[in-house]
């Protein structure tokens, strides 16, 4: 049933691109392809009809779902007879439909990528970062294949078409190789095209002496101008990557930098990605639940080092998919918390050598708590929370660690 669905979508999704031939930028990485999507999708938005794909419609089934339709979720017995033939109608009755498409590819397996590109090719390509252990590597023979797998959006351009690269990341940067397509690079450092400096995670003191976060801001340069950015209920080096990606996309399209930045103001984190909730008790939270790899949660810990707490707690789960760099991993994680947080809250068996780390390079070991699942640890870390503390919860999306956020957030008054 599966099979023949996806070979119906595929086919359909073909037929589709073939008619309206839309624009189409693709994005992939290991981590930031939905921010990226999202700040991209904010700045075209005002400028040219566009269409992103919707929450993580990112694979065989969802990538051909955004080419065919507006649709958010998959959802009731009728579903997927309503998209189909929604698809027909649209290829025998011609319709408005978007001039551009943002669609992310997944490169969970071998093979994904490739599957993809024969639905629909790139005229432009981004690739966030890939990172030294990238995620989902324990279905690659090594991290190398999962950086080729990544590579195969940029080898899909023809010469006249736009690849946009990680500066910062050496790996991505080897991706410049595989084509002659123009290339556009973003990041901090120096050398990059669109480069991010000057940032800082800000919170602003409350009256009662507690600190609150506010949120970031960088400076943004491109061809010698810059301009300044200042996003509220935005934190973390990952979300400016993500609008410094979407500058080079505004940049190919002849936006100015003014007209950059003044899109961006409207930028929102996508939800469970490093976003500011109220906690209970006047605590709060940063929700990084969707997902964790060790190149997101080390860029994490960064900021939330930043950022100005009473006490900082780590609710830290599992990060899954790592294969043979598991252990390694997880217990460098336990070496960096250690430096950041006065508790550290771990969920899973794998999670568990965070918690080693941290204690076996000295971390309090009586301010160490490990539970097997998120429904174990939801209530104890509801109990551990005080007025002031800022609390982030990380980890794998199967972890469930969306469990401990509604366990502990504030659902009177909402920060953002």
């Amino acid at each position: 049933m599966i099979s023949t669905l996806k070979k119906v979508l595929k086919k359909l999704a073909i037929f589709t691109i073939k008619k309206y031939q839309p624009g189409v930028i693709i994005i992939t990485g290991s981590v930031g392809k939905t921010s990226t999507k999202e700040a991209i999708y904010t700045l075209l938005r005002n400028v040219r009809r566009v269409r992103s794909a919707s929450g993580n419609f990112n694979n065989e089934l969802g990538v051909p779902l955004t080419i065919l339709g507006p649709w958010t979720e998959i959802k009731g017995i009728f579903f997927w007879p309503k998209v189909i033939f929604y698809a027909v109608f649209n290829l025998i009755f011609s319709k408005q439909y978007p001039e551009i498409l943002i669609l992310e590819y997944a490169a969970d397996k071998p093979g994904d990528i490739r599957y993809l590109l024969e639905i629909a090719k790139p005229q432009i390509s981004i690739v966030t970062a890939v990172g030294e252990i990238p995620v989902h590597v324990e279905f690659y023979p090594n991290p190398d294949a999962v950086a080729e797998e990544k590579s195969k959006i940029i080898e899909a351009l023809l010469p006249i078409g736009l690849g946009i690269l990680n500066f910062d990341d050496e790996t991505v940067m080897e991706m410049k190789e595989k084509t002659r397509a123009r290339i556009i690079t973003f990041g901090f450092k120096e050398g990059a095209d669109v480069r991010v400096s000057d940032l800082e995670n800000q919170s602003e003191e409350l009256i009662n002496g507690f600190h609150k976060p506010v949120g970031i801001t960088f400076k943004l340069e491109y061809a010698g101008n810059f301009a300044h950015i200042k996003l509220d209920g935005v934190f973390g080096k990952a979300q400016a990557y993500a609008i410094a990606a979407a500058a080079c996309v505004g940049v190919s399209f002849g936006l100015q930098l003014t007209r950059i930045t003044e899109e961006m103001q409207y930028y929102q984190a996508p939800k469970r990605r490093l976003k500011l909730l109220a906690g209970v008790k006047g605590s709060f939270i940063l929700d990084d639940s969707y997902n964790a790899s060790p190149l997101s949660m080390r860029a994490t810990i960064d900021t939330v080092k930043d950022l100005k707490s009473k006490r900082k707690i780590g609710v830290l789960g599992d990060m899954l998919e790592l294969g043979p760099y598991s252990m390694e991993a997880h217990e460098e994680i336990g070496y960096l918390a250690r430096k950041v947080f006065d508790i550290l809250i771990t969920i899973g068996p794998r999670a568990k050598l965070i918690a080693d780390g941290a204690i076996l390079n000295g971390f309090d070991k009586s301010k160490v708590f490990s539970f097997d699942n998120a429904e174990q640890a939801k209530i104890e870390t509801q109990n551990i929370i005080q007025k002031g503390d800022l609390i982030l919860v990380k980890g794998s999306n199967s972890m469930q660690l969306d469990k401990i956020v509604e366990e502990i957030r504030h659902r009177v008054a909402p920060i953002v």
